[in-house]
């Protein structure tokens, strides 16, 4: 994955292959899925593009069986619409019955970014939990934590805690390397294991017991789901089921590439004011465009590599028939790039108005998720 881009958990850059990283990765494409899914864009536009043992997780659901999703979130930097993305899976399963764990990586964060635990709890409240909670998730089947204080309750927070240092028996240090590479140090494989318990934990009798569990990600995540299926095979004093496992594709930054909360050029926040936001499409969205208006009504744009249209598809528009319209009068030149722009601004501008005004209440509601076990 390293001699044309990279996708590690800890970085990622390049142009990304993702044909290349199901080959790489051993990931499979998403085949035929149930209306329910069909229904959703994301699945149906293969934003969401491929899986691990999807199966399992669409039989609980046909049989309506309980489950689990969990996700994580690493508490650095502004929250954009990148990180928006993986929210609307979180609120797709959530209407399918799932049960949320919602992890903040804050031991993770500490041991590869910054060693300031205060900071970075601040930080997953303003920036994640409020707008988690503004964009609808709800509290009643949420289990929102930091790793580092798992749970009041001392023998949940005992076997959280426990089961990752179990694991580590089950991982020699050069299968962490074949895993996450030759940099791997032991901060990261500390942290790798204690995502081990994150991922597998809500199987223990001192939560939800058996009970299946997915886990939508990037594929820079992938990792962490190698080792734990991994791990999960070779513990064999624990009767764990193996996890499903969804890809999605990223959202790019607004100057291509993946996006970043390092680069404010990069991204729109969903803090950002109306005009900031609306500056940024301006100023930085990367265009499909010819040169010249003249050029561009002869040739037309491309809108596969415009940034504009690119969110639209993944994000703004849901609309298949809009979104093909738009397409095809981008393709021919009939719209031009500033046009374009222009549609998306005009998205954004709704959602942002609304979202933040959502936000002012959701400050209200957040510790009905943090003080609940």
């Amino acid at each position: 994955m390293e001699k044309e881009f990279k996708v590690t958990p800890w970085e990622v850059k390049g142009k990304i292959d993702y044909e290349k990283l199901i080959k790489g990765f051993g990931i499979s494409h998403i085949g035929a899925i149930p209306k329910k899914f069909q229904d959703n864009f994301l699945f149906r536009r293969k934003i969401v593009y491929g899986h691990r043992n999807l199966d399992l997780i669409l039989n609980v659901i046909k049989n309506k069986e309980k489950f689990v999703m969990l996700t994580g979130l690493m508490p650095s930097g502004k929250f954009h619409f990148g990180h928006a993305l993986v929210v609307k899976q979180m609120l797709f399963y959530q209407e399918l019955g799932a049960k949320l764990y919602i992890t903040v990586a804050d031991i993770e964060a500490y041991n590869t970014r910054n060693p300031d635990l205060e900071e970075l709890r601040k930080t997953a409240i303003e920036e994640y939990l409020t707008n988690y909670i503004a964009l609808g998730l709800d509290p009643k089947n949420t289990d929102f934590y930091f790793q580092s204080a798992r749970s009041k309750d001392g023998k949940k927070s005992n076997a959280y805690y426990s089961l990752a240092e179990k694991a580590s028996r089950y991982i020699s240090f050069n299968e962490a390397r074949a895993i996450y590479g030759e940099n791997i140090s032991p901060a990261k494989l500390s942290s790798a294991l204690l995502q081990f318990s994150d991922i597998v934990h809500a199987q223990l009798k001192e939560f939800e017991g058996p009970i299946n569990v997915v886990v939508p990600v990037g594929s820079d995540q992938d990792a962490h789901l190698r080792l734990c299926s991994d791990i999960i095979q070779r513990m064999k004093d624990y009767k764990f089921r193996q996890i499903t496992s969804t890809y999605n594709l990223f959202l790019p930054g607004l100057k291509g590439g993946k996006m970043s909360s390092s680069d404010l050029t990069s991204y729109v926040s969903l803090t950002d004011t109306i005009e900031e936001a609306a500056n940024k499409i301006r100023k930085y969205a990367f265009s499909g465009g010819q040169a010249t208006v003249e050029e561009h009504r002869k040739k037309g744009g491309n809108p596969d590599i415009d940034i504009s249209y690119q969110w639209l598809r993944m994000f703004f528009e849901e609309d298949d028939k809009k979104l093909k319209k738009i397409y095809e009068d981008y393709k021919s030149g009939k719209l031009l790039t500033s046009e374009l722009k222009q549609i998306l601004i005009d998205k954004l501008t709704k959602f942002l108005k609304d979202h933040q005004a959502k936000r002012e209440k959701a400050r209200k509601l957040v510790d009905k998720f943090i003080f609940k076990e």
